[in-house]
This record gives C-alpha cells, sequence and structure tokens, in this order.
C-alpha cells in the first residue's frame, strides 16, 4: 500500500475531483481485469498524487486551465490493448494543476515523483540530470510536468515523466530535445527525428521497465495519411499502406487527405544508444476532432480493435466505466487513437479517455459537404456493455 502525502484524503468522496477520479479508475480497473486490492491501492495513489486538489468540490470550476484535457480536468486514462492479452490501463496527472505559476507547478511534480521513487524503490536520476533543461527560471508554455501510471499486477505501476520542451521558449525547443537525448547517451538520436511543426513532448521511462524509453512527441499540422507513413524511422515499423489505413479507419473518408484541425501526433522511442535509431514509432489520431460524436469515435475505436485481432468489447466497456452519458450526446470521451509499434512487441492500439469532471463538449456540427462524404465503417458486433456508471450525488 502506498504511504499518502499529508494533505491528501485517505478515500474518495463523492462530489469532489478526487471522487470522480477515483471512481473512474476503479470501474476502468475492473476492465482490465486488475484485482480489488490493487485497484483499491491504484484509487489512493491518484487521490495522493492530486494531493489537496483531490478535495476540490467538483461544482467549481477547474483549478487552472490544464493543457492535459480539453475540459482541464488534471486527469486522463489510456488502455494500451494487443492480441491475446489483457489491456493495460494506464493513468495520466498532472501533479502541480492549480499551482500559481508553472515554477510551483513544475516544483510539485519533481517532487511527487521523487517521492514515488523512494516510495518504490526507483532511481530519478535521468529526470535529475536534466531539470535545469526542462525547469529553467521562468518557465514558458502549456505544462511544467505530467506523470503517467502503467498499472498491473501487486500495486505498484510503472512510471513515466513528461516534459515540457519549449519550457525555455518554442523557439529553442528543438536545441532542448538535442541536449537532453544527448545527455542521456542517445547522441545520434536527434538526427534520426523526422520532421515536425512543434517538439511538443519529452517523456522517460522511470523504474521497473525492462527497456526504459527516452520518448520525443512531434506534432503534424495538415498531415496526411501518405506523408504520416514516411515518418518512421524505426527500420521494421508499420509500412505506408498500415499507416494509411489506421487513417481511413480513425479519421473516416470526409477529412481526407489531411487532418486540418488538431494536428496528428507522433512518438519516437529510443532504448538503446548505439544505432541512434529509435525501436519505437506511434500515431496519434486526435479522434474527438474528425467525428461528430464519441458513438462514432467509439465505432471508430472498435473497427481499429477488430483489425488487429482485439477484442472491440474492451473499449465500449471502458466508456460506460467513465460516464453515464450517452455516447451521442458529446465528442471528447474518446480523445485520440493510437497505433503503436516497439521492436519485438506486436502492434498495439491505444485508446485515450478523457475524465470530463468539468464540461461535456457538444457533438460536432458537420458541414453539409462533410455529411455527404461520411460513410459508416463496417463494425463488428459486439457484447453488450455493463450497466452505466450511476450519476455522482
Amino acid at each position: 500500500m502506498t504511504t499518502p502525502r499529508p494533505d491528501a484524503p485517505g478515500e474518495p468522496v463523492a462530489g469532489t475531483l478526487g471522487g470522480h477520479a477515483a471512481r473512474q479508475l476503479l470501474r476502468l480497473s475492473e476492465t482490465a481485469g486488475l484485482c480489488a486490492a490493487d485497484s483499491a491501492d491504484y484509487a489512493r495513489t491518484l487521490l495522493d498524487v492530486l494531493g489537496p486538489l483531490a478535495q476540490r468540490p467538483l461544482e467549481l470550476p477547474p483549478p487552472s486551465r490544464s493543457f492535459l484535457s480539453d475540459d482541464h480536468t488534471p486527469v486522463e486514462f489510456s488502455l494500451s490493448c494487443e492480441p491475446g492479452a489483457p489491456p493495460t490501463l494506464r493513468v495520466l496527472l498532472e501533479p502541480g494543476a492549480g499551482a500559481s505559476d508553472l515554477t510551483d507547478n513544475g516544483n510539485i511534480g519533481l517532487r511527487v515523483i521523487r517521492d514515488m521513487g523512494r516510495r518504490w524503490g526507483f532511481g530519478t536520476d535521468p529526470l535529475d540530470e536534466l531539470e535545469d533543461l526542462f525547469f529553467p527560471p521562468s518557465p514558458q508554455g502549456p505544462l511544467a510536468l505530467w506523470c503517467a501510471l502503467e498499472l498491473r499486477a501487486g500495486g505498484v505501476p510503472r512510471v513515466k515523466a513528461y516534459l515540457n520542451p519549449a519550457a525555455s521558449g518554442e523557439e529553442r525547443a528543438a536545441k532542448t530535445v538535442r541536449q537532453a537525448l544527448k545527455r542521456l547517451g542517445h547522441r545520434k538520436a536527434f538526427q534520426a527525428l523526422p520532421d515536425g511543426d512543434r517538439h511538443l513532448f519529452f517523456a522517460l521511462d522511470l523504474g521497473d521497465w525492462a527497456e526504459p524509453r527516452v520518448k520525443v512527441y512531434l506534432a503534424h499540422d495538415d498531415l496526411s495519411a501518405a506523408e504520416a507513413g514516411a515518418l518512421s524511422r524505426t527500420g521494421d515499423g508499420p509500412d505506408s499502406a498500415e499507416i494509411e489505413e489506421f487513417f481511413r479507419i480513425v479519421a473516416g473518408k470526409e477529412h481526407k487527405p489531411q487532418l486540418d484541425r488538431r494536428p496528428v501526433q507522433t512518438c519516437h522511442a529510443f532504448t538503446e544508444t548505439g544505432s541512434g535509431l529509435p525501436s519505437g514509432f506511434t500515431v496519434y489520431i486526435p479522434v474527438r476532432d474528425y467525428a461528430r460524436h464519441d458513438g462514432v469515435a467509439l465505432d471508430r475505436a472498435a473497427a481499429l480493435h477488430a483489425r488487429y485481432g482485439i477484442d472491440p468489447v474492451t473499449v465500449r466497456r471502458a466508456s460506460v466505466a467513465v460516464t453515464s452519458r450517452q455516447p451521442e450526446d458529446g465528442v471528447g470521451l474518446v480523445a485520440y487513437l493510437g497505433l503503436a509499434h516497439q521492436r519485438g512487441r506486436p502492434p498495439r492500439v491505444m485508446t485515450y479517455i478523457s475524465s470530463e469532471a468539468y464540461e461535456i463538449r457538444p457533438p460536432t456540427v458537420l458541414s453539409p459537404a462533410d455529411l455527404l462524404a461520411a460513410a459508416p465503417l463496417d463494425v463488428p458486433a459486439v457484447v453488450p456493455p455493463p450497466a452505466p456508471v450511476p450519476a455522482e450525488a
């Protein structure tokens, strides 16, 4: 069991940010096959990471304009699925949300990560080595530090830290990424990155990982499927045809050839320093900006899972684990869909699920041309989902 921070509540309380998110985590843990004891431990960890924010009533506005989600909830869930294995549940958190400024936000995040290291017995040397790069005296940008917990049996998660390359200014983001990669021994890695419009995140695996990764995330404006197919540098990653099919399933026919709303993201993961080449490549489409409502987004998620031999019922169950609303009543519950290729592993499908603690984005109104171009996907039949989560008191 984890040791709570002094200012963190011990149990989720209905009507609070912590109670809302912890209940969602407990229901999602059932979907991921975690036992009750581990689920309870992870719910307490979530409350611990949120600290005093966990006690904040939901009737108040968001504690800050967190970049982590559209409605500024400092919590996001995701499921990583591959054939023949149970889904892996992850939760992404902004420990410093609600801080007075980015400096305090980052300091809180660093303290939380280091507390985790002491609690679970892992070192934070890679993060410590980069502190001056990503936590300057007057930080800029939309975030300071996020942490992700990959929840697994045993109650001890794998930990990831997400940092802001533009902390010293957008114009210095590329230089910051290059310096960070070099400090961690990846001297050739920066040259292996494809062109992108912005460096979004620099991420570190911390703790018990078989092959800890250093990851660089890029944004790509107005990207087409054909262009996306040329972005992998892994050597044995997805080919152009696979990426084009991913675009067709996730974005739909009405938004081809280029995705001109929220940008596509790619992630390039480095695990060894010799070749300089990444061992992993992931592409993410913000499906919430290319679907009329979450019913459409869930259909596309189910089709993507079925394409890779993964039971599509998982994503249906995940949606009702976090909300009682009908999918057609909003868009944004399913935020991103991703396709990950990592050397030595089968492809993984990732579904990012919004907590929606504060706001539900209304369905998108498409133009007549978009409506004519839209066509339903062939979606496999799925098992009916469990009963919806009842509304909180």
